[in-house]
């Protein structure tokens, strides 16, 4: 159980911190981009891969929150390299814009950690009318890691160091609808159910990762993909779940991660040298883990990767 700390084999647990299971690494020639950077998990990975002396692009829907996590992060650590730029993962056109922005920048991408995420809405369709989890949490994640590949390509070749993308996952890929993933009925408000639909949009994940990791490999680029489950965090993740969020504010904090728990297994994913070459893999508690069986089946990742990719190019 992960409140004894129990360690794994990289002798880290799910007790361990980001700051911790990122001690003594120096990240002073990298660059990231992280999603969701204005609260929760996404805004302690910020911090620590800032701590470590990552280029730090805080990819935020809300810029007033994500300013105010930079300014923290900058108080605490003045020498920190921070920016909050704007993206809606839930909308094509905002994802487009950012990308756009981002490649104009002529800025390198050695990480790119696709953490925003959306929990169980009532049924709500994206602005690009597809079911809003399965559109933040996949389809706009999907559209970002395709328009950033080349620059990522680009990067790992000019400095010769190993891009990493890493994807944030959830335990919650074990409980989605039966079928794994409904393509036939992604915007099926009759039989939506919103715990399913998070299950789905986060097997989706997995899949992706998956998928993404195996032509990475067949192309012969020197970038890896992997997916993780941060583990069960009190974020303000449930807030469109008055009564789930009311319970997990009131009684789970006391046995649930804390934010610096929670962003463990990203910031290891995404520096410590123990995750060097390991692609295509699921990780929790900053150890590799198995996921559901589903999550590995392989036509079904090529099959949604044609799926989305009509998804993200309509015309």
């Amino acid at each position: 159980m992960w409140i004894f700390g129990w360690k794994g084999a990289s002798g880290f647990s799910a007790t361990s911190t980001a700051e911790q299971v990122t001690q003594g690494i120096d990240g002073t020639a990298l660059t990231a981009i992280v999603t969701g950077a204005s609260s929760g998990i996404g805004a302690e990975t910020a911090r620590v891969l800032a701590l470590r002396g990552v280029y730090v692009i805080m990819a935020v829907r809300n810029v007033e929150a994500g300013t105010k996590i930079k300014e923290t992060i900058l108080k605490e650590n003045p020498s920190a390299k921070v920016e909050v730029m704007q993206i809606d993962l839930s909308s094509m056109a905002s994802v487009r814009k950012f990308a756009s922005e981002y490649i104009s920048s002529g800025r390198p991408l050695n990480i790119l950690i696709n953490n925003a995420a959306v929990a169980i809405p009532p049924f709500t369709l994206s602005e690009d009318n597809i079911e809003l989890q399965f559109a933040t949490n996949h389809v706009g994640h999907f559209l970002l890691t395709d328009l950033l590949l080349e620059t990522m390509k680009n990067t790992a070749q000019e400095s010769n160091h190993e891009g990493r993308i890493v994807i944030v996952s959830s335990v919650g890929h074990r409980h989605g609808y039966q079928e794994g993933i409904r393509f036939d009925k992604i915007n099926d408000q009759s039989g939506y159910k919103k715990f399913l639909a998070y299950g789905q949009s986060k097997l989706a994940n997995i899949l992706h990762a998956n998928e993404l990791a195996r032509r990475l490999k067949e192309d012969g680029v020197n970038i890896t993909a992997n997916s993780l489950h941060p583990g069960a965090i009190a974020t303000n993740i449930a807030r469109h779940d008055s009564i789930l969020d009311g319970f997990v504010s009131i009684f789970c904090k006391y046995v649930l991660k804390n934010h610096q728990q929670g962003a463990a297994t990203t910031c290891y994913v995404a520096l410590h040298p123990q995750v060097k070459g390991i692609s295509g893999q699921y990780f929790m508690d900053s150890n590799l883990a198995k996921p559901d069986k589903v999550a590995t089946d392989a036509e079904l990742g090529k099959k949604l990767w044609d799926f989305s990719l009509r998804l993200i190019n309509p015309n």
